[in-house]
């Protein structure tokens, strides 16, 4: 259960300190989140508390960086399109490339202190309390996670609607990434099957987390263009072409969203179902 994510969680923590590495970062980041999803099925309250803090705590130190490497990666996207010229983009990624330099000497610092080995043994204590559990208590656990994630996800696609909301989309989003790990779980433990409902979920991530990333930097140039001497008029007509690429973009992503919305909340249904016969039985 907690020996994969772990070990992938500490051997990357290890390659982004040691560097830049933006995979390394990605996949530490991942990796924890695996980790926070996995540790509430575990028995044992104590050790499993304070793990899961620790965790959280790296989960959120990773968060700033990433997002600043995603950022940076679409613009590469626009420049390779030709949407805008490397010119117009030279101020934001200007501005991007000094925040992430300050975010990662932060980030830096905070990891430098991460004691990996005492993670490690942290997250075997917890596995060998696990191991000691009989298995059909661990798939009970699991299953019920995942209905309480299933009813969440289900609220989050109701409060978002229709409409373009970002904010509640993102929520969308975190709460299918959550259920995903959930389910994840269920098929390791309970050995069930869940490939098609992992696919959607990942469909759905996948669809949002692009949606999020184009707002953020659809944001940033704004920020850009607002700043006085960062964009002369030309620069800010080239800006503004980017943001209506982008912009067209979302919609487009949007509608692929509301086309998935119905199958979002069967499955939620489904998993919420199974996780009550599992439960009862």
């Amino acid at each position: 259960m907690l020996a994969v994510p772990m070990r992938s969680l500490t051997t990357s923590l290890g390659d982004a300190i040691r560097g830049h590495d933006v995979e390394s970062l990605h996949k530490a980041r991942v990796a924890s989140r695996r980790l926070r999803e996995v540790l509430p099925v575990v028995p044992g309250k104590a050790g499993r508390g304070k793990l899961r803090r620790r965790i959280r705590r790296i989960t959120r130190q990773l968060g700033p960086v990433r997002e600043l490497d995603v950022s940076q990666t679409l613009l590469d996207e626009l420049r390779d399109r030709r949407v805008v010229t490397d010119d117009a983009l030279g101020p934001l990624r200007k501005a991007l490339a000094a925040e992430r330099q300050l975010r990662w000497d932060e980030l830096r610092d905070r990891l430098s202190g991460t004691n990996l080995e005492s993670l490690r043994r942290q997250a075997q204590q917890a596995e060998d309390r696990a191991s000691a559990r009989p298995r059909r208590q661990l798939v009970v656990r699991a299953w019920s996670r995942a209905g309480k994630r299933a009813v969440t996800l289900r609220a989050t696609i109701a409060s978002a609607g229709g409409l373009y909301l970002p904010d509640r989309l993102h929520d969308v989003r975190i709460a299918a990434k959550k259920l995903r790990y959930a389910l994840e779980l269920v098929q390791s433990v309970g050995q069930v099957q869940q490939a098609a409902r992992l696919k959607t979920l990942r469909q759905t991530q996948d669809l949002l987390g692009r949606m999020h990333d184009v707002e953020v930097v659809i944001a940033r140039i704004r920020t850009v263009q607002a700043t006085p001497g960062r964009a002369n008029l030309r620069v800010s007509a080239d800006l503004d072409c980017a943001v209506r690429a982008l912009e067209d973009e979302s919609r487009q992503h949007h509608g692929g969203y509301v086309a998935m919305r119905e199958a979002l909340l069967k499955l939620t249904d489904a998993v919420e179902s199974g996780a009550a016969r599992e439960v009862e039985a």
